[in-house]
């Protein structure tokens, strides 16, 4: 394993995207507890993408041009539905600061439900899928004895680095939340906010090409 994957792993794991945004939501919005949910579902939602491109199924997606457009518009109404959700939900915030809100938020506010959007947000995303055929043919010999367990490894030091990353950010939005919480009119802007960037990228989803 070289450096130069490891850096640039980082890289991509760091920008922000989908599954960054969804775990700064979850972080601000339900705590620490959530916001590592979030982290897990989506560094999950990444194992198919990986078993595509392994199996290659990627350079098939890449050539049809349906499968590609299928899996994007699905992941485009994915993606405003959760802006719906998020816009609409006056309670998503109060999830959590007290017994009342904890009651109200019921399943919806569960690890498993959490880490299960974040396992769709990324499973929705074809691009991922399309990025682990561009991506680790760079780092592995195809042709090698091995290649297959080769891009394994890799894999898995990406899902490894994309789960730390994304803790982080969330654990990070979990030390705001307090300070969200006490203001209704920063709560509901931040929830707002969010709406807006999830619908945000769906658009950009919908735009973007092979």
């Amino acid at each position: 394993m070289s450096i130069e994957f490891l850096i640039t792993t980082l890289i991509v794991v760091l920008l922000p995207g989908t599954g960054v945004l969804y775990t700064l939501a979850m972080g601000l919005t339900r705590g620490a507890r959530a916001s590592m949910a979030a982290a897990a579902g989506c560094t999950a939602g990444i194992v198919p993408h990986v078993a595509a491109s392994v199996m290659g199924l990627a350079a098939l997606m890449h050539a049809s041009a349906l499968a590609f457009q299928t899996l994007k518009y699905l992941g485009v109404i994915y993606l405003f539905y959760m802006a719906w959700q998020m816009w609409r939900d006056t309670g998503t915030l109060a999830i959590g600061a007290s017994p009342q809100g904890a009651a109200e938020g019921g399943a919806a506010a569960g690890p498993l439900r959490i880490a299960g959007a974040g396992i769709l947000i990324n499973l929705l995303n074809p691009k991922l899928t399309v990025f682990f055929l561009a991506f680790m043919p760079q780092f592995v010999d195809p042709a090698a004895p091995g290649a297959t367990g080769e891009m394994l490894k890799l894999a898995a030091v990406f899902m490894a680095l994309t789960f730390v990353v994304f803790v982080v950010y969330g654990l990070l939005a979990a030390q705001a939340r307090d300070h969200v919480m006490a203001r209704p009119r920063v709560m509901r802007l931040v929830r707002r906010s969010f709406a807006s960037l999830f619908a945000l990228m769906g658009a950009r989803l919908a735009l973007a090409a092979r």
